[in-house]
Order: C-alpha cells, then structure tokens, then sequence
C-alpha cells in the first residue's frame, strides 16, 4: 500500500510495477496512490501554464534523502528506516483517452515525454495527485506532454531507493518511457475490468433477483458467469393454482450480443410459460420458432419444466405433485431422494435454432414427497476439469452421497454440489463458462 511521504493519504488506485533497478540508484519496491494531500516538501515542483497540471493539480515529488528531510512525520521516517529505504522518487501515470475508442485505446502521456525532455531540459510530470493545485512559482519548468486537457490520472508510480538519491535526466527519459507503456497497459487493464463489470451486473439484471416463495416448494439456485459474460439464464415463475416452471438455458456465444439474446429468450419463454405452460413441448416449439425468426444466426439449449398443483391424497396421505418436462440438447435434470438418485431423460432431441422444425417428447415424473429435482447448464460439467461422462458420474456421485441433514435443505444441496464439482468454486477466473444449478425440493 503506497503513502506520500510528506502528506496524509486520502485514497488509493492504480500504479505500475517499480523495475527492480531504478534509474539511477536500485530501488526496494514500488507503491501506488490514488489521490493525497500535498505534500510539503521543497522537491515538489509543478510547471506554470500547465492546464492538465493544474486541473489536477499534479506535481513530480523527489525526496532524495528521507532522513534530512525537514518536516516529514515522525512516523513515516521510522516506517522508511524500518523498510530500509532512504529515498523516494514519484511521477504520475496519465492517459490521453482517442475521441472515437475510448479509454479502451488510450494513448499514455509520457512517449512525448521522453522525445522533449532531452532538448527542453524539461522535467518530466510527476508524483502525487493533488486535491488543491497551487498557484506555480514563477521560474518552475513545464512538464512536457502535459498540456492536453483531457488528460487524465490514473495513477502513481513511486520508486523506493536503499539510499539516498534522485534520478538524473538520462534516468528521467527512462522513466518517461516507462510511464508511458505502463500507462497504457493500466488503462486498458482498467477499461476491461470496467466493461466485465457492467457485462456481468447487466446479465445479473436479466436473472430473478429472488427467487419466488411457492407453497410446498423450496427454491436455491448459484449461477455464475464466465468472464467474458455468457447467456445461460434461469427462470422460476409461479403460475396460477399454484403451479409452477422451472427453466434453465444457454444461448450460444458471449459478450454482450449474447447477454441480450438471453434475456429476450428468458422474457419470451415466460410469456409461452404463463399462456401454455402445462405443455413443455409446445413452450419450445414456440421458443424454438421465435429464435428462428429473430435470432437466426443463434442457436440455444433449454429445459422447462411444469409442475403441478399438488393433488391431495383422499386417503389422508401427502399431497402428490406431477412434473412435465421436455428439453431442447440441454443437459438431463437429476432427481435426489431418500431412495433414489437418478437422471430423468430429456435430451432425445436438438437444441433449438438446429432444425427447420423442432419437437422433441415430453417426460413426466412424480417426485416424492422429501425429493429434490435438480437443473443445471453444463457449465457446471465443463468446470469440473473433467470429460463430460466422467463429469456426469461425479454429480450422479455427489448427490448419491448427500448427507440426510444436507437432503434436507436445498441451499445446502447446491452448496455441497458446487463444492464438489468445482475445484476452483464458483469465482474461477480462469473458465469461460457459465455455471447454473437450480435446485427444487418439494417438501412433505
């Protein structure tokens, strides 16, 4: 965590990795800040006329010896001598966004630095980043390539040294240099983290933000999404006397085209479910055409499930539930109970998008009460590392082997599920799929 040596921190951000030799003397390490107070020292120096300077208020800080230092904080000099650091050196890192890419693209400020500072004698831009940006003394030098006033901070680069000393203009150009790849690479780094972000809170606003409360029916779900944003979706509505569709499905591709796709996908399939909802089959043959018609370039894999209202025993026993489903190439949902753990068979037909005239069979089943149906995209196969049969028997496994405790509560279920097919757990970078699991337990 980086400090201005001479001011009291207000936050921090983004710098770049310090060379292991600085360029005059070697340095420890590096440090990183975001925005400080400023800093008292005599070495701060910031250029007159500078309009991106001064609108954020940017000053190159040099402290070639910490221990003369006159006024530095008692506790940063013990900091510096219990580090073993005797010097410090800091320039700030900026970008000059392109009007038509963005920051995506930008071009750093500092390449410019390097190619004029050897003939103006100019000191490169530096150090801390200022709230309140005095007025320049006069005689003070102009950064050079800091005059653009769209330029703007992304952050610090500081070197720390092991003795006491300050770059030389031939360590000056160096660092311009430095500055200005490093700047680069930072802000692309940031804009493709930014654009992550938002793909991934986009495809979040497309889910259920909560699961619905379906008497006799207890609802758990973990979903996440790769990192370049995917289009598996799922879905639990509830439907009148008390019914209610379930639904998994992923759409081929990812980025954002396929985050759109999905969720218009998931809003048609509601509107077939809540029309036609008691035929599975004809909800994807519905689904089917409209993503012929709309989407022809996509194709996709579902699963929508029906289930029943319950039907109460006249004999006095719990009530019973009947639940049809029928798939599109998705992967078979697995049934967990007491006495059996088995997949229900649904994948006799083609995703959707595949043929001129999709139809599939529906199947049906009848939980018992105390019995827990999972769906799931094959996300959660492909994540597991292994080849998609053995993958297969490795859930069929692990929920063979679920505890009577962990049976009992669906959020367990797909805790312990997600624990034991996905070594990395559910924030695996490194992936690109999407994982899904649904998990429905129908209570007694």
């Amino acid at each position: 965590m980086g400090r201005p040596l001479g001011g009291r921190p207000r936050g921090f951000g983004y710098g770049a990795p310090c060379s292991r030799r600085a360029p005059s003397r070697p340095c420890r390490t590096s440090r990183s800040i975001r925005r400080s107070q400023p800093s008292r020292s005599p070495r701060s120096s910031r250029s007159p006329g500078s309009s991106a300077a001064a609108s954020f208020g940017l000053y190159e800080l040099s402290q070639p010896d910490l221990a003369a230092e006159p006024g530095l904080d008692p506790r940063l000099r013990e900091v510096a001598a219990r580090l073993g650091y005797a010097a410090s050196y800091a320039v700030p890192l900026l970008v000059e966004p392109l009007p038509d890419k963005g920051a995506a693209d930008a071009r750093s400020v500092g390449a410019a630095d390097a190619r004029s500072v050897g003939a103006s004698g100019a000191e490169p831009l530096g150090a801390a980043l200022h709230e309140d940006a005095q007025p320049a003394a006069p005689g003070q030098r102009r950064p050079a390539g800091a005059g653009a006033a769209h330029v703007r901070p992304l952050g610090v680069a500081v070197w720390l040294y092991d003795r006491p000393a300050e770059p030389t203009e031939r360590g000056r150009r160096l660092l311009a240099l430095y500055r200005s790849y490093a700047a680069a690479h930072l802000s692309r780094l940031v804009e493709l983290d930014r654009r992550r972000r938002s793909e991934r809170a986009l495809h979040a606003e497309l889910l259920p933000a909560r699961l619905p409360r379906v008497p006799g029916v207890r609802l758990a779900v973990r979903h996440a999404t790769g990192p370049k944003g995917g289009g598996d979706w799922y879905d639990a509505l509830p439907l009148p006397d008390g019914a209610l569709s379930l639904s998994v499905g992923s759409v081929t591709g990812s980025g954002p085209s396929a985050v759109g796709a999905m969720g218009r996908l998931r809003a048609a399939l509601r509107a077939y479910a809540v029309m036609e909802g008691e035929d599975p089959v004809a909800v994807l043959s519905d689904l089917e055409l409209l993503l012929r018609l709309t989407e022809p370039a996509r194709s996709a894999t579902a699963l929508f499930a029906f289930a029943e209202p319950p039907v109460t025993d006249p004999l006095g026993g719990p009530p019973t539930r009947k639940i049809v489903l029928a798939g599109a190439g998705h992967c078979p949902p697995l049934i967990v109970g007491e006495h059996r753990t088995e997949f229900v068979e649904t994948t006799l037909s083609a995703p959707l998008g595949m043929l001129s005239c999709w139809e599939a069979p529906s199947v049906e089943l009848e939980p018992a009460p105390g019995e827990t149906l999972l769906l799931y995209s094959d996300g959660l196969l492909h994540r597991s590392g292994e080849p998609v049969d053995r993958a297969f028997a490795r859930l069929h496994a692990a929920a063979a082997a679920l505890p009577r405790s962990v049976r009992e509560d669906p959020e367990a279920v797909v805790d312990h599920l997600v624990r034991a097919m996905l070594p990395q757990g559910l924030t695996d970078e490194t992936s690109p799929e999407d994982v899904v699991l649904l998990a429905a337990r129908f209570e007694p």
